[in-house]
């Protein structure tokens, strides 16, 4: 491990100097490599996939591990994606002149080395490495024992592309064993490692919380919230609850917990319980909106500060927007929160006054996304508050320095 990241450390200052042109060649022959490897890559997958049965993982994991033509032609894709977005390394902003005859920017520069630990899905191979490539970062990856032959014939197809490009193998690398000490390793290496991604469940997240020596971008959970205000459409607020619980239910930008005002709950809750309960969601519900909804399971504390991750839904009614957002802020993950109201004060009190990642009026929770966002792609939420907060893209993977250009001043 201590090789792997002289390396990378050595890997990171090449990328750093390297044109936007090398690296998108970099990603566009690596696409190629893919192309050319279907069928390695189908083998290797389909060992891990029989592998994984014999442990006995769950459908849902079996799910993430799989890859397939399809799958395939999406990381193809992405590569492509990456490639043509704008490259942020270089790029000097706030530039101003001051009394001493100088002018000073920021200009966007890479981290250096970037630690990403994550389970199950090999795309996140891909992804990783090519957010990583185009913002000028060396990487280290290490995936879940599960995926190992699948993540040593991406590594095979990542290299081949870096190395037509000329750069370096070690601009990326997928570490081999699936030793867990590896990981207590990566994670301490500050020496070498600069931040520390983590994509995984809440195991794997609490770890690396209480282990790390290095600086860390993650998110632990995503108990997002919705609160319909006294104020809202009744349409609206039926459409974005719904669709932030049932979009999709594995998600952390999904609805885990509804807040209702109590003045619009006993016409609202009826209505939005039967559209759950046809689509097979289970609701559990406070004293006050089980006095409307009898039908309703109670809700008891923790289901407040719950991420489901399930067709499973917790109900509260509040008093209007002040307890609404007392609860949030309370229980909340930090992730998603949406408010449903025609109240520009009310929205605006909602805005500045909850803190989470990501904050919506009159939208779905489920837009909380790199893409939908327009950052082209992610490599994860983050909810932390330094140094980046939401979904982490290109730029998300920089930092900034002063530049300061003068003509011969000297202080006096």
């Amino acid at each position: 491990m201590k090789s792997i990241g002289a390396n990378a450390s050595h890997a990171s200052r090449i990328l750093a100097k390297a044109s936007t042109t090398t690296k998108n060649d970099a990603l566009t022959k690596i696409a190629f490599a893919l192309e050319e490897n279907r069928a390695n890559l189908l083998i290797a997958n389909s060992q891990d996939m029989n592998n994984a049965r014999t442990h006995g993982l769950d459908a849902a994991m079996l799910d993430r591990l799989a890859l397939s033509e399809s799958r395939i032609n999406a990381m193809i894709e992405g590569l492509n994606q990456v490639a043509a977005l704008p490259d942020p390394i270089g790029h000097v902003t706030d530039l101003q002149s001051r009394p001493s005859g100088i002018e000073l920017g920021k200009m966007r520069v890479p981290l250096g080395v970037i630690g990403i630990i994550y389970e199950s899905r090999p795309n996140v191979t891909i992804d990783a490495a090519s957010l990583c490539l185009k913002s000028g970062n060396a990487t280290i990856l290490r995936g879940g024992s599960e995926a190992i032959l699948s993540n040593q014939a991406l590594a095979s197809c990542i290299n081949q592309g870096l190395l037509s490009a000329g750069l370096p193998s070690t601009a990326v690398q997928v570490i081999q064993t699936t030793d867990r000490d590896a990981v207590g390793e990566l994670i301490t290496m500050n020496d070498h490692v600069d931040v520390i991604i983590p994509r995984g469940g809440k195991g794997l997240i609490k770890r690396l919380i209480a282990d790390a020596r290095v600086p860390t971008i993650k998110h632990l959970d995503g108990n997002c919230h919705v609160y319909i205000d006294s104020d809202a459409d009744h349409t609206k607020a039926i459409n974005i609850a719904f669709n932030s619980k049932t979009h999709r239910y594995g998600v952390c930008n999904a609805m885990e917990s509804l807040l209702i005002a109590e003045s619009v709950a006993l016409e609202l809750l009826p209505k939005l319980a039967a559209k759950f309960t046809e689509k097979g969601v289970e609701l559990r519900g406070c004293e006050q909106s089980i006095k409307i909804l009898p039908s309703l399971n109670a809700a008891v504390e923790e289901d407040w500060s719950e991420e489901y991750l399930a067709p499973i839904l917790a109900i509260k009614i509040v008093t209007g927007i002040d307890q609404a957002i007392a609860h949030i802020n309370h229980y909340s993950s930090k992730h998603t929160e949406s408010i449903v109201t025609e109240n520009k004060d009310t929205s605006q009190q909602f805005l500045a006054e909850i803190d989470s990642s990501s904050v919506i009026v009159n939208a779905s929770t489920r837009f909380a996304d790199g893409f939908e966002y327009g950052l082209g792609a992610e490599i994860g939420i983050s909810t932390d508050k330094i140094h980046v907060r939401g979904p982490v893209g290109l730029e998300g993977l920089t930092s900034q320095k002063w530049v300061v250009f003068g003509d011969g001043q000297v202080r006096e």
